[in-house]
């Protein structure tokens, strides 16, 4: 299900096209899969069909989507790939923390106990990681 969250500070598109890439990864969405058409997403989110286009227009050039003329938008074929890049981007992103984290004297220990901790204090986030 794909919904946004105005309080949330990233635009709209950038939460829409996040949350299409979560329910790739998350396996809800496949390759070859359908996208809701635009003027039915921007309905059933109440935001303006242009939002739609710019998160699908986003999709398309990571190469996670592509539009058929006349049919809709489609999740790529090869989601394996996208998958990959996500987890490449989400390693680098980690890098970056790491090295700020060292710089500001934050130890590997302090880092590694805060990375053991899901963000809401459940048990999920450590037994996904088990998969």
């Amino acid at each position: 299900m794909i919904t946004v969250d105005f309080k949330d500070r990233r635009p709209i598109y950038e939460q829409i096209a996040s949350n299409i890439k979560l329910l790739i990864s998350t396996g809800v969405l496949n390759g070859g899969d359908k996208l809701p058409s635009v003027r039915s997403l921007s309905l059933s989110l109440g935001i303006n069909p242009n939002t739609i286009m710019r998160a699908y227009t986003e999709l398309e050039r990571e190469g996670i989507a592509q539009t058929v003329q006349g049919k809709g938008v489609f999740i790529s074929e090869d989601v394996s790939s996208i998958k990959e890049k996500q987890r490449e981007e989400i390693k680098s992103k980690l890098d970056q923390l790491v090295c700020e984290a060292e710089g500001s004297g934050i130890s590997k220990q302090t880092l590694n106990q805060w990375l053991s901790v899901s963000p809401e204090g459940s048990e999920k986030n450590k037994n996904d990681n088990d998969k």
